[in-house]
């Protein structure tokens, strides 16, 4: 009875415990039942969460381009390999469709890839030891070019699968890359996580990373559990907006010479230094800058300096602010030309030291302020502004030139120089470039009035804003007057003063002529400041050579700035040597290359064609016919017609010019021994998607000669550069350049300051 009563009450117990879960579960049923939520979470949008997948539509980062269309920076589809290890992914297939064998899939995929089997074989193994449904490979599955991911896919190994993505590709290379910058895939932060971005870094890419990254969009849909869309999947598609393109005042053709010749003085006289720009005399638009150290924005690795010197390093400027400063003394008046001074050296006072001219304060006797001029002589300067103007006056003239304030050019960067202006002394020197500091790009600006009449130039690099889609141009730059520091009549005097001093008979620029066109310009050898102590470096080597000219003298077109930074001279040279071989290849080459008529009758005029209308004509004969003239041509095709041309009806051309005809039938050339810049022209016609490895010129290319070839066709091409060639016998290279790369020459007969 006893056990009999214990089993009823524990049978109670039980029965009132079940009954009160019972209550408690089935009350938790009906409460999620008519709610739809657990614990605040809503049932219906977790479900749809599990059943819908998002994706992000990347929009593309708008294009950078040169004055005339030639792209210099655009996203280039890579693609990024990942490999799917959940089995149930294969359920549906009849083929695998996941990473059956890990170890048999690395050891094929590592070959391709260049890497060794393990970097490929752990992700899998940690993967599927994770029960992770996919992994990535990190770096060695990243960046992969179309030719690699289709050799990859002809293998048809099972999980293993591509995404495509974007890098930011430069396809000139270590081209104006203080102007464009680079920009990189980064991480960032959103409301929804992190994802890969193309941002901005540096030069133009990051001064306008904004206009030109646009706005992302998305996609989303409700799937199963294979990933496959639903019969009513509830589809959301918020359509990307594409960056803005830039178009810069730069100029692809000029810029490259600038580059080439550069690339040969660094080589030849390895200097700590250099600086170049040339400018539109007439507008103010930058058509080139670079400087060296440089590097190439595709792999900015070691970067020995970021800034764009041009605009971010004020420097003693030396001789070439002595144009400036007669300028003033002309337009106040004060200046006689045929007035006499003793050159060699001066002293306003006891209190202030004395000034020597440059050939250890020899002078040439009594001289004129014109020949002064020519000379370069300090002492004429300083007795300009302490004798002639007074140096309150020069101030007011060197804040109305504007080498007190920045330029306001659109570039990312810019820093001003400084009037150095307390003492006697810094106000007299200041007159031949030394102790105030300025930019280039402030002495170009302020060289824009001698060239205009007075009138005083804005330089810019932004030549317009374009909306990618559209086409519509959103923002037109224009010359834009800054100031009117001097008069014309000024201006046409100090032009004559800039010619004496390159064609006079005591000129120190004589180095500096060129053969077709007559040009004006003031050198400038300005000392550096000791960094280890007061004063300044010593040794012939020691300086900043520098030269500002300007041509055609009569109605200058271009205005040119080049320094270059303690050059490693001959015991024969002078600084003025390594400058004028840039000056003078730069400048003439640019000049014909626009078609400014020779003002040097003196000199034959260098022969150029006229491009005619071909669109439509026979293919054969008109490269007949253009060969005849002395015309490099390429035919692409065995078609009869012509149907584009890599040069526009009217256009002048150079003999040294490759001419691209497309024809009708267009099939693959033979392009090994081409330079970069006409494989990108001939990609431009026929919309490569183009691939390049290294620098220089081709000699390998992806596509056969002969293969017909249709729009959107991957290129892939190595370049060497002339040496390597040289090394590796292949040898072909066309003479594209022959007229950039004339000899350094030896004369050295011309005076230095």
């Amino acid at each position: 009875m006893k056990k009999n009563k214990t089993t009823h009450l524990m049978a109670g117990i039980y029965i009132i415990i079940f009954v009160a879960v019972f209550i408690v579960l089935t009350g938790r049923f009906m409460y999620i039942q008519a709610t739809g939520e657990i614990d605040g979470v809503s049932l219906d949008e977790w479900a749809d969460q599990k059943r819908t997948s998002s994706y992000n539509l990347s929009a593309e980062r708008g294009k950078i381009f040169d004055k005339n269309g030639m792209t210099l920076a655009y996203d280039r589809p890579t693609y990024r390999m990942y490999a799917i290890l959940d089995e149930t992914y294969s359920d549906k297939s009849e083929e695998p469709l996941h990473v059956e064998d890990p170890q048999k899939t690395a050891e094929t995929l590592a070959p391709l890839l260049d890497v060794e089997v393990n970097e490929l074989l752990n992700p899998l193994e940690n993967g599927i030891e994770n029960e992770r449904f996919q992994v990535e490979f990190g770096k060695n599955g990243k960046e992969l070019s179309q030719q690699k991911k289709d050799e990859i896919l002809a293998l048809n190994i099972p999980g293993i699968n591509f995404k495509e993505e974007a890098i930011r590709y430069y396809p000139n290379g270590m081209f104006a890359s203080h102007i464009i910058g680079f920009a990189r895939e980064t991480e960032i932060e959103t409301e929804n996580g992190y994802k890969d971005e193309i941002i901005g870094i540096a030069g133009m890419e990051n001064e306008m990373n904004d206009l030109l990254s646009g706005k992302d969009g998305f996609i989303s849909y409700q799937r199963d559990r294979y990933n496959k869309k639903l019969l009513n999947p509830n589809e959301i598609i918020q359509v990307p907006e594409d960056g803005d393109d830039v178009y810069l005042t730069i100029d692809q053709k000029i810029q490259t010479l600038l580059e080439d010749v550069l690339s040969q003085v660094d080589e030849n006289y390895n200097p700590e230094k250099m600086n170049a720009v040339v400018m539109d005399a007439k507008t103010g638009q930058v058509l080139a800058m670079s400087s060296r150290p440089s590097y190439d924005p595709n792999n900015p690795a070691n970067v020995e300096n970021w800034y764009n010197d041009v605009v971010s390093a004020p420097f003693e400027p030396g001789s070439t602010i002595k144009m400036f400063t007669w300028a003033a003394a002309i337009e106040e008046g004060v200046y006689n030309g045929s007035e006499g001074f003793q050159s060699g050296s001066y002293q306003p006072n006891e209190q202030v030291r004395k000034i020597h001219d440059h050939n250890g304060g020899n002078g040439w006797g009594t001289i004129s302020y014109d020949e002064g001029f020519q000379r370069s002589s300090n002492v004429a300067a300083a007795k300009l502004v302490w004798e002639k103007m007074g140096t309150g006056t020069f101030l007011e003239y060197l804040q109305a030139f504007g080498f007190d304030e920045k330029t306001g050019i659109d570039l990312p960067g810019e820093v001003s120089g400084r009037i150095l202006y307390n003492w006697p002394i810094e106000k007299i020197t200041t007159s031949f470039g030394q102790g105030s500091t300025t930019t280039p790009i402030q002495q170009m600006k302020a060289a824009t009035a001698i060239t205009n009449g007075g009138k005083m130039l804005q330089p810019y690099v932004i030549d317009k804003i374009v909306d990618s889609t559209t086409g519509e141009i959103m923002e037109q730059k224009s010359p834009q007057v800054v100031g009117e520091p001097i008069s014309e009549e000024t201006a046409e005097q100090v032009l004559k003063l800039l010619e004496s001093v390159v064609n006079g008979e005591n000129g120190t620029g004589k180095i500096y002529q060129l053969e077709d066109y007559t040009v004006g310009g003031k050198s400038g050898t300005a000392e550096i400041p000791n960094p280890e102590g007061g004063g300044y470096l010593t040794g012939r080597e020691n300086y900043v050579f520098s030269f500002l000219g300007m041509a055609p003298i009569e109605d200058p077109e271009l205005i040119m700035y080049v320094s270059i930074q303690q050059p490693e001279l001959e015991p024969t040279e002078t600084g003025s040597v390594p400058l004028s071989f840039i000056f003078n290849n730069v400048i003439e080459n640019s000049l014909h290359y626009l078609n400014i008529e020779p003002d040097n009758e003196e000199n034959e005029e260098v022969q150029q064609i006229i491009m005619p209308n071909v669109i439509g004509d026979n293919a054969t004969t008109t490269r007949d016919i253009l060969t005849e003239q002395g015309l490099k041509v390429s035919l692409v095709g065995d078609g009869e017609k012509i149907v584009a041309t890599s040069v526009t009806e009217e256009e002048r051309v150079l003999p040294s010019d490759r001419i691209i005809l497309i024809t009708d039938e267009p099939t693959m050339p033979n392009i090994i021994g081409w330079s970069l810049r006409d494989v990108m022209k001939l990609s431009d016609l026929m919309k490569f998607k183009v691939e390049t490895f290294g620098n220089g010129y081709v000699v390998t290319q992806n596509i056969p000669e002969g293969t017909a070839i249709k729009e959107n066709d991957y290129l892939g091409i190595e370049l060497l550069s002339p040496d390597e060639n040289l090394d590796d016998g292949t040898g072909d290279m066309d003479e594209e350049n022959d007229d950039e790369a004339v000899n350094l020459t030896d004369d050295t007969s011309s005076e230095s300051e």
